[in-house]
């Protein structure tokens, strides 16, 4: 296939659309079931490069749900522990501990379940049937992967009354060095952002704490390779082998630390006892839940507990998790690996940051406030890493 003619580009009005080579080369994919549209295949690809390269990194399966252009998490196949897995809504799954790639779905969907509505995931590995398993029932765009067991395939063509979108990709594609695309007319050329990004990139540390165990290496690189893909002005928040907090596309850098940090307590906070265990009615919708379980947790546009809403969702009145609860719970998380696609102007990021139990940062340097930055680390035991590359992606 040469090329294929899209619905439409963005939005609606934007016709005539499709994808090709533009050395009129075969197109590096298959689509297996369904019509994938314009936003679809941009992240399909962006979702793609982020797996394949945080499989060559970290040599276990990795998955990432994608939404708008950017991931909302990112995960290695890990075991689960059962709090996470009850979380994640994925403790009825027999088998899963047996899948390291259903592990690293059931991570990356479950970590941001509310952006990670509506979908696109990719798969670093062959698509099993208990990872199709998983991805059926949550709702969903499509997937993209290397391959698909052909049990696997059935369960996922069976998806959205057989209109699942469904691409198998060339893992042994490598595009051009250099790319380009068109603003307004005008067109861009630049070189392939082929930057590595390993352990080596984790050596340079600029803290008095200069401890950074294996555990945080991996994290960091799974924040990092994240933010690759995320776009900027980003920070990611990672532990135990996942993205836990994602602050995409905010013009100020605190204010992605901010929005990162508080996905992050919010990951933290849905393994809370009183969330684990709040009485839902038995009929309630998946989406319904996660919405629920996020008004409880930060108590959004409707006061779930209360008389008149907490019989909408629930067999009897939830107790509140308090301001005080909240502030205990979140006092026990350390351990936590922060990176940021370009430098910390202001120590304000560090303070923030600390608040949701950062123990380890990445970022590249070259602030004039560069030492206020290290001091406030200091001041707190963390340790930093200046990797000296920018990692901005538009």
């Amino acid at each position: 296939m040469k090329e294929f003619e899209l619905k439409y580009g963005c939005n609606p009005n934007q016709k005539p659309s499709k994808i090709y080579m533009a050395d009129g080369s075969e197109l590096p994919i298959e689509i297996l079931c369904g019509r994938p549209g314009y936003i679809n295949f941009l992240d399909a690809f962006n979702s793609w490069q982020l797996v394949k390269e945080l499989k060559e990194a970290l040599g276990l399966p990795a998955v990432t749900s994608f939404k708008h252009v950017s991931p909302t998490s990112a995960a290695v196949g890990t075991i689960l522990p059962e709090k996470l897995k009850k979380a994640c809504f994925v403790d009825d799954i027999e088998g899963l501990d047996d899948s390291l790639l259903a592990c690293a779905y059931a991570r990356a969907r479950g970590t941001d379940r509310m952006c990670s509505f509506g979908d696109w995931v990719a798969l670093s590995d062959k698509c099993d049937v208990t990872t199709a398993l998983l991805i059926k029932r949550e709702v969903s765009d499509g997937v993209i992967a290397p391959d698909y067991d052909p049990e696997a395939l059935e369960i996922l063509k069976s998806k959205r009354n057989g209109n699942y979108n469904i691409v198998k990709i060339d893992p042994n594609y490598v595009p051009a060095p250099q790319e380009t695309k068109q603003v307004y007319g005008i067109t861009f050329e630049q070189g392939r952002n082929n930057f590595k990004i390993d352990n080596d990139l984790l050596s340079n540390l600029v803290t008095e704490n200069k401890n950074l165990p294996d555990n945080a290496k991996r994290d960091l690189i799974i924040s990092l390779i994240t933010l690759k893909y995320t776009q900027s002005n980003s920070v990611c928040f990672a532990v135990n082998g996942q993205a836990i907090g994602v602050g995409a596309g905010q013009q100020s850098r605190i204010h992605c630390t901010r929005l990162a940090g508080s996905k992050a307590d919010t990951w933290f906070l849905r393994q809370h006892d009183k969330v684990l265990n709040l009485p839902f009615l038995e009929n309630i919708a998946r989406p319904t839940r996660d919405n629920v379980i996020d008004g409880y947790i930060n108590r959004n546009e409707e006061d779930v507990c209360a008389d008149g809403n907490w019989q909408k969702y629930f067999t009897k009145q939830p107790a509140p998790l308090t301001d005080d609860e909240i502030k205990e719970y979140l006092k026990t998380i350390s351990g936590v690996s922060l990176g940021s696609d370009a430098f910390f102007p202001f120590d304000d990021n560090i303070e923030r940051a600390y608040r949701s139990g950062v123990s380890y940062i990445a970022e590249p340097g070259g602030s004039i406030r560069d030492d206020a930055v290290i001091d406030c680390c200091n001041k707190y035991g963390i340790a930093m890493a200046f990797t000296g590359m920018r990692l901005f992606h538009h």
